[in-house]
């Protein structure tokens, strides 16, 4: 929204003086309003929590029901056939391991986002220059950004003098980009061809800029992105859209091809050493569900063919 806003109109909206800058009053007022200008952390929780998390998983459950089933039949028949259920019981465990690795990752990219943000930053208020901690920053603040300085929040430029910032934190483009505070913008302009604007966690690689702060704290771009982070909200891809659908018909599949290898076993039948590779060949199946039909017929095909050996 504010791309599309010349100065004047933002800070009319953000009751700000463009020359004087917020009194004191003002600026107590909106702390109170905003709150603290900085990224949230995420609620931190024991390994062991995070790893038992991992099993609340409906094919999770089906996979160690079924390798209790197999391993009991087996203790019941004297087979001593434990390999199945060993080799069920070892991909779960994995699986849960790599989840909780990945949920540390995410973890540390929080706290490197947090190292990113500026300790300090020079602001005009009641029309003298300061130096105050950036958490204390609130929308309507004058900033004053120099050379090999880190954007505190996310800013509408006023004033630019060969002004460059490397917003590689958010956009992945390692190559400065050249701000101009007289652009207007289109409301839904790409990230990275906001000109106009300066976001927080970017750092500037030359010239001087002035700008009025319009968001703050998670409000902001990079803290969007790390409420994403935390609350695992992040949009779905194509491809994990894709993999859902089939997830509910490999779910379906899986269940009838174990319910197809007990019966076969209760029945005394040969069901031989497949069940693992039928049930791993339906589910390998999930990016395609025409793939998946066939591959689920070929599983029960198998069984039924063992069984009816003996």
């Amino acid at each position: 929204m504010w791309c599309s806003l010349g100065i004047q109109e933002v800070s009319r909206r953000l009751k700000t003086n463009m020359k004087l800058g917020l009194n004191e009053e003002d600026v107590r007022r909106r702390q109170l309003q905003y709150g603290k200008n900085k990224l949230q952390e995420g609620k931190k929780t024991s390994f062991i929590i995070r790893f038992i998390k991992q099993f609340n998983d409906f094919m999770i459950i089906i996979l160690i029901i079924s390798a209790i089933i197999s391993a009991g039949i087996s203790y019941f028949q004297h087979s001593n056939d434990y390999i199945d259920s060993i080799i069920i019981i070892g991909i779960v465990f994995l699986n849960a391991l790599m989840g909780v690795i990945q949920e540390s990752k995410a973890e540390k990219s929080i706290e490197a986002l947090q190292k990113l943000s500026s300790p300090q930053a020079k602001v005009k208020r009641d029309g003298k220059i300061k130096i105050v901690p950036s958490e204390d920053l609130v929308p309507g603040d004058l900033v004053i950004i120099e050379t090999g300085s880190y954007i505190p929040a996310d800013i509408r430029l006023m004033n630019t003098y060969n002004f460059k910032v490397e917003e590689s934190a958010l956009t992945g483009e390692t190559i400065p980009v050249e701000k101009n505070a007289d652009k207007i913008l289109k409301e839904n302009s790409a990230l990275g061809d906001m000109e106009n604007l300066a976001f927080a966690t970017t750092i500037a690689v030359s010239g001087h800029g002035e700008g009025i702060v319009t968001e703050t704290g998670m409000n902001t771009k990079v803290g969007k992105i790390a409420q994403m982070i935390i609350t695992d909200e992040s949009p779905e891809t194509p491809l994990q859209k894709r993999l859902r659908r089939s997830r509910k018909k490999i779910r379906n599949n899986c269940i009838n091809n174990m319910y197809i290898s007990l019966y076969n076993r209760l029945t005394k039948k040969n069901t031989c050493h497949g069940n693992i590779h039928d049930i791993s060949w339906t589910s390998g199946c999930s990016n395609s569900r025409r793939v998946t039909g066939s591959c689920y017929n070929y599983a029960i095909y198998r069984n039924y063919k063992n069984g009816k050996k003996k």
